[in-house]
């Protein structure tokens, strides 16, 4: 009986000593297992940050656009108010050269006047001598008799 009993201890210790082998060997590929994992959750957590990083740029980058589109609206604006008086001064300026043209109307010749005043003002660039003499002989009248005479009606 106790050499039986010592065999089956024998059997246990062994069965024991097994288990404790493969239960290390399970212990130690669990390790590794667990550093993998570990490995594993820094790279996921590298790539988040990298992933916030860019993000963040993204966000300041689309900041940026928004506020050149903002610049680019007041800019817009700006030219939609300057071409908006600059066609009111142009009509406004169109206005005035009607009313400037309506007003010189009033002083323009007739044809056979206008014929007459470049006749008269080509004698006299062609004999300013001969005309001075001839007012040098004419008798003194007064300067507004002279002006009367060259008066034309509106």
């Amino acid at each position: 009986r106790s050499a039986e009993a010592a065999r089956e201890i024998k059997a246990l210790i062994e069965a024991s000593t097994k288990r404790v082998g493969d239960g290390s060997q399970l212990a130690e590929q669990a390790g590794r297992t667990m550093e993998e994992v570990v490995r594993s959750v820094q790279r996921v957590t590298d790539i988040i940050d990298e992933i916030s990083a860019a993000s963040h740029e993204q966000s300041e980058g689309i900041g940026q656009v928004n506020t050149a589109i903002a610049q680019m609206d007041e800019v817009t604006q700006q030219n939609a108010a300057l071409v908006q008086e600059a066609s009111a001064a142009s009509s406004s300026l169109a206005e005035q050269a009607r009313h400037l043209e309506e007003a010189v109307a009033v002083f323009r010749l007739g044809a056979g006047q206008e014929a007459r005043a470049a006749r008269s003002d080509t004698a006299q660039s062609r004999s300013g001598e001969q005309h001075r003499l001839a007012v040098a002989k004419e008798p003194a009248r007064p300067a507004l008799a002279i002006a009367e005479e060259r008066w034309e009606a509106f």
